[in-house]
């Protein structure tokens, strides 16, 4: 019904860093394996809780390219009418889950470690964080543009993110050790990171449980864009109006549209479509436009 009948795509945000996010990928998992033999070495819960962080991180960053290969390649098969766009949402929220287990588990082994300190090996243990804060700034500069735009790659970010910080947790441990041989700095710092994972963990989950519920993208208000469409001239009701997001930068939206016996379909398809794509970034939208006698449309019960 409507002139300029296009149905292409842009490529999806996740797709765009999916060359950046291996790359990081790589630098975590061979890291990953120095750290793990360093926190045993150096007897370091510090760099054991940083080297624990960096393991999900490898697993969390391998689900996130997963999930981008998956979805680029799946297309629809006739059953999957969206293909596999929502396994980045479910990889961003298996990310979270697994910030919040490395988190638990380093403040309880902070807990057990105050109650009976080891002696920590404050050389390696600085040498090794010193260069984990230089794989972690590098993950950092190359995801940081990508996590403004796509949520699987914020849970990526999120991650070396707080590698980031753990890493200059394990830094400050180590000078304190050797500056004032408290033997308590260690788990202190291994808690504080533990910490700082959590909030960020809660965030990123609460983002993709909201994805996942279908609720409008955040910071649309519904109301406003029922009242927006019910102002288009030739519009006598909106109603079955759903805004959701499908994956990361892809939100959708479905709605019937009334039409006044004089109203003109193809104009109120057309100032309704592009209210949507150019005021809401609402690109995907399926519109049904039916006349005012029509009946039976309002007899859904949910």
């Amino acid at each position: 019904m409507s002139r300029d009948h296009s149905h292409g795509s842009a490529l999806r945000a996740g797709s765009r860093y999916k060359g950046r996010l291996v790359w990081v990928f790589g630098l975590v998992v061979v890291f990953m394996v120095v750290e793990v033999v360093a926190g045993i070495l150096t007897n370091s819960l510090a760099l054991i809780s940083d080297a624990g962080h960096m393991a999900t991180d490898a697993l969390g960053l391998g689900m996130a390219l997963a999930a981008i290969v998956a979805a680029d390649n799946a297309g629809s098969d006739g059953q999957r009418t969206y293909g596999l766009y929502r396994l980045e949402i479910l990889a961003a929220l298996a990310n979270a889950v697994l910030l919040f287990a490395v988190a638990g588990y380093v403040l309880y082994e902070a807990v057990r470690r105050f109650q009976d300190p080891p002696e920590v090996l404050f050389g390696p243990m600085l040498v090794v964080a010193v260069l984990g804060l230089v794989v972690n700034i590098v993950g950092w500069w190359l995801l940081r543009k990508g996590a403004e735009e796509s949520i699987n790659v914020e849970g990526a970010y999120l991650e070396v993110i707080a590698d980031l910080i753990g890493s200059v947790g394990v830094i400050a441990a180590a000078l304190v050790i050797r500056f004032t041989g408290w033997p308590y700095a260690d788990p202190l710092f291994g808690a504080a990171i533990g910490l700082f994972i959590l909030p960020r963990a809660w965030r990123l989950g609460r983002k993709a449980v909201r994805i996942l519920v279908q609720a409008a993208p955040k910071g649309l208000e519904v109301s406003e864009l029922l009242a927006r469409l019910t102002e288009i001239e030739g519009v006598k009701d909106v109603h079955d109006l759903h805004v959701w997001t499908l994956t990361s930068d892809m939100d959708v939206a479905s709605v019937h549209l009334m039409t006044t016996p004089e109203g003109d379909a193809h104009l109120v398809l057309d100032r309704a479509r592009d209210l949507l794509r150019d005021e809401y970034g609402i690109a995907h939208a399926t519109l049904q436009v039916e006349p005012e006698s029509h009946i039976g449309c309002a007899e859904l019960a949910w």
